[in-house]
C-alpha cells in the first residue's frame, strides 16, 4: 500500500486555536511563570490557546501513557485545533507509540504537530506512517524567543503557503537559556559558527525532509514507527534530505548510532545528510564531527555538519515531508522549504 501524502495542514493564521499538551515531560513549578508567559505570547499575537490536562511536572512523564495518548489524539483530530505544541521535549514519549489510536489519526485531516528533542519520537511516525507534515525545531517554552535575522519563527513558517528561505546567521552560543526567567525573548548568540561540508566543496541539492533527534529515533530504527527506508522508497524519484542531531550522548555513542542507522538503510535514498550542531561531548580520541565523518563519510552524498538544527541556539525549523533545497557555497548557507 503506497504511503499517503505528504499532507499539509492548513496554514496557521491569527484566530486559530493552538493546543498545548505534554506528550512527554510536563512543567514543574519553577517553570510555571515561563509557561504563562509563553501562553500569553501566543494570545498577544492573535491565537486562541487551550491547555490540556497532561501537563504535570511531578515525574518524568506528565501523565500515564493512555491519558497522554488520548489527549494528544483528541487534539490532533479536533477540526478546531490548528496546531499542537508541547511545553518541552522529555525522555520517554516512546511509550505512546503502541497506544496511540493510529486508525483515528489516519481518518482525520492533518493538524500541525510542533516540537523537537523527544517529540521526534512522534513527529517522524506521523510523517512516515500517515504522510502528515510535521514541524521540528521549537516548543512552547522556546516560542517567545525572537529568531535571529535569516531564520523563521515556527508560527511564521507554518503560516507560509509557498517557498520559505532560511539562511544561517553564522552565530551560536555556548550553553542554554534559563527558562525560569519567564520573560526571556532574546537569544544571546555570542560565538561565530559555520556549516561544514565533509570533504569540502559546494552543495546544491534537493529532496524531501525527514529526521530529528538521534538519541530518541535510533531505538525506532527497524520498527514501523521510523521506517525511513520505506519513506525513501515512496519518494525515490526526488530523494530525501535526512537531518539528524545529537542531544547529549558522547562521540562513541553517536558514532555507533550513525553506523547502525546507515546499516538499517536510513540513508539509502538520501541526496544529502544534514547534521545539527551539538552540545554533546567529544571523546578523548574522537570528536562529534569525526564520529559523523567515520559513520557517514562513505555514503557518496553531501554531508553538511554543524547546521543550526537541534539542541543549540538558534533554531532552523524544518518541516518533515516538505520539499527542500540545501545550498552551501560562496558564503551562502541556505535552506528553502516548499510548504504545499
Amino acid at each position: 500500500m503506497p504511503l499517503p501524502g505528504p499532507r499539509f495542514p492548513p496554514p496557521l493564521a491569527p484566530g486559530d486555536l493552538i493546543a498545548v499538551t505534554a506528550p512527554s515531560s510536563g512543567v514543574g513549578p519553577d517553570s510555571h511563570p515561563r509557561l504563562e508567559f509563553a501562553l500569553q505570547w501566543l494570545r498577544d499575537r492573535g491565537f486562541r490557546v487551550v491547555v490540556g490536562e497532561c501537563m504535570s511536572g511531578d515525574e518524568v512523564r506528565s501523565a500515564p501513557a493512555a491519558q497522554r495518548a488520548a489527549e494528544l489524539v483528541d487534539f490532533l483530530c479536533d477540526p478546531d485545533v490548528a496546531a499542537v505544541v508541547p511545553p518541552f521535549g522529555g525522555e520517554l514519549a516512546i511509550d505512546l507509540l503502541e497506544v496511540l489510536d493510529w486508525d483515528r489519526l489516519a481518518a482525520a485531516e492533518p493538524t500541525w504537530l510542533v516540537g523537537w528533542s523527544d517529540l521526534s519520537t512522534l513527529l517522524v511516525p506521523l510523517t512516515t506512517r500517515l504522510g502528515w507534515a510535521t514541524l521540528h525545531g521549537w516548543n512552547l517554552m522556546d516560542t517567545p524567543l525572537a529568531p535571529p535575522e535569516g531564520l523563521a519563527h515556527w508560527t511564521d513558517l507554518l503560516a507560509a503557503t509557498g517557498d520559505v528561505v532560511q539562511r544561517s546567521p553564522g552565530r551560536t552560543r555556548d550553553g542554554w537559556g534559563d527558562f525560569r526567567v519567564p520573560d526571556t525573548t532574546r537569544m544571546t548568540l555570542d560565538r561565530e559558527t559555520d556549516w561544514v561540508v565533509l570533504g569540502g566543496g559546494d552543495v546544491d541539492v534537493s529532496g524531501r525532509l525527514i529526521g530529528g533527534c538521534l538519541e530518541v529515533l535510533s531505538p525506532l530504527a527497524g520498527t514501523p514507527y521510523a521506517d525511513i527506508p520505506a519513506f525513501g522508497r515512496a519518494h525515490a524519484d526526488e530523494g530525501l534530505l535526512v537531518y539528524v542531531e545529537a542531544c547529549e550522548q558522547g562521540a562513541y555513542d553517536i558514532c555507533r548510532i550513525l553506523h547502525g542507522l546507515r546499516m538499517s538503510g536510513w540513508f539509502e535514498h538520501a541526496n544529502a545528510v544534514l547534521v545539527g550542531r551539538t552540545p554533546a561531548p567529544d571523546a578523548p580520541d574522537l570528536t562529534q564531527l569525526e564520529a559523523v565523518e567515520e559513520a557517514l563519510g562513505g555514503l557518496g552524498v553531501p554531508v553538511v555538519s554543524q547546521m543550526d538544527i537541534g539542541h543549540t541556539q538558534p533554531f532552523l525549523p524544518l518541516v518533515n515531508g516538505a520539499r527542500a533545497r540545501l545550498v552551501v557555497r560562496d558564503g551562502v548557507r541556505e535552506v528553502t522549504q516548499t510548504l504545499a
